[in-house]
């Protein structure tokens, strides 16, 4: 027998930055249960997270709901931080000579993006001596690109959650599901919630919630990606430095409190878990930034690794559920998660209470069918 009980108007599964991000926003409108396996709120991804938001990064629909959370970022709720949740950072995707082509296709996809300027080869180097020289042959370079404070956007969204009165239950599993005949009944750890409406923002452990809930399979597949903090070279200030990022994506190196993150950019897939780096993963890193950067890496200071969930395009699971009703998905965020939950949430809590996708949004030519549960191409 579960120890209590909770009615409430909306579950929220998962209390990473998706599932903090729409309890909040659905606190206003009615009770929210935001309901965590783990002891804490953001254990595993969000936690673990190094995001920026770049509007020019990731699929269209992500673009456009990237676009659609500056003015959240820029302007946040009154208490909702007491710092700047963004940071302005160069970034400039680097191609070797035998990338040209991913470049020229970067470019033609980013063509309507002001922020970014081809540059050649001479004027990279200016820009970013720390490059091997000759190692590239251009870049695109961006600067529409910050970093966020992430601890600062996911405990903003939680503070703001209990003000509202929200309830967060912690080391609680879901472990059960049951339709009603008004909504569902949720076994939760020692806890029994009951809810007009369950939304799954559960990240990598999504598609196992909507198997609980026998809702459709989206397809959705952990990947393993790991980073490493290491010294900067002697002598050298990583102050300015930019955000660079492999053309195709096989690293990518930022600065970080007078230190370098870096990663191997990598994509291995996992099953739901608590996640490790590995130390292929590890040699591979050095390898390619030693390789690409006037780096000699002799001491890895820390190490660590999160799991970014996809679907097969890679573009966000969105919506109601075609199987079984009120069971909402809001999965497969990928690494794009951090930068594109203000609008997501916002996207979310209004389905959710029956007002339609927020204007702001549709202004980013966001396309609803491309993140419904139902579309083609994803699935088993």
């Amino acid at each position: 027998m579960p120890n209590s009980s909770s009615d409430c108007d909306f579950a929220v599964i998962g209390a990473g930055i998706a599932g903090a991000s729409v309890a909040a926003e659905l606190a206003a409108s009615g009770r929210v249960v935001l309901i965590e396996q783990e002891s804490q709120p953001g254990y595993h991804t969000t936690g673990r997270s190094a995001a920026v938001y770049a509007p020019i990064y990731g699929p269209q629909p992500i673009r456009a709901l990237t676009r659609a959370s500056l003015d959240f970022f820029q302007n946040p709720p009154q208490g909702f931080t007491d710092q700047d949740l963004l940071k302005p950072i160069a970034a400039a995707f680097v191609a070797r000579e035998d990338q040209r082509a991913s470049l020229d296709a970067m470019q033609h996809e980013l063509a309507d993006a002001s922020t970014v300027t081809r540059i050649d080869a001479e004027d990279l180097q200016a820009r970013l001596p720390l490059l091997r020289d000759g190692y590239a042959i251009g870049a695109l370079w961006d600067h529409g690109t910050s970093e966020i404070d992430v601890a600062a956007l996911h405990q903003g969204y939680l503070r703001r959650f209990k003000a509202s009165g929200g309830t967060l239950l912690t080391r609680a599993p879901v472990t059960a599901l049951e339709k009603t005949g008004d909504g569902w009944k949720i076994m939760a750890g020692n806890s029994e919630v009951t809810a007009r409406v369950v939304i799954n923002a559960a990240g990598a452990w999504a598609d196992e919630v909507g198997r609980l809930a026998e809702a459709e399979c989206v397809g959705l597949v952990p990947k393993r990606r790991s980073a490493l903090m290491i010294a900067a070279p002697q002598g050298y200030d990583v102050h300015g430095l930019p955000l660079v990022v492999d053309v195709d994506e096989q690293f990518y190196l930022k600065p970080d409190a007078g230190k370098l993150l870096v990663s191997p950019a990598n994509e291995d897939p996992e099953p739901p878990c608590d996640v490790q780096p590995d130390e292929m993963d590890i040699a591979i890193c050095v390898d390619r930034i030693e390789h690409a950067f006037d780096i000699s890496v002799r001491r890895i200071e820390n190490s660590w690794a999160g799991l970014r969930s996809f679907v097969a395009d890679k573009c966000p699971v969105v919506g109601f559920s075609r199987e079984v009703e009120s069971f909402y998905w809001l999965a497969g965020q990928g690494g794009y998660g951090i930068q594109s939950a203000p609008a997501l949430a916002q996207l979310a809590a209004a389905e959710v209470t029956g007002r339609g996708i927020p204007g702001h949004i549709q202004a980013e030519n966001l396309k609803p069918n491309d993140i419904r549960p139902g579309r083609k191409g994803i699935g088993a």
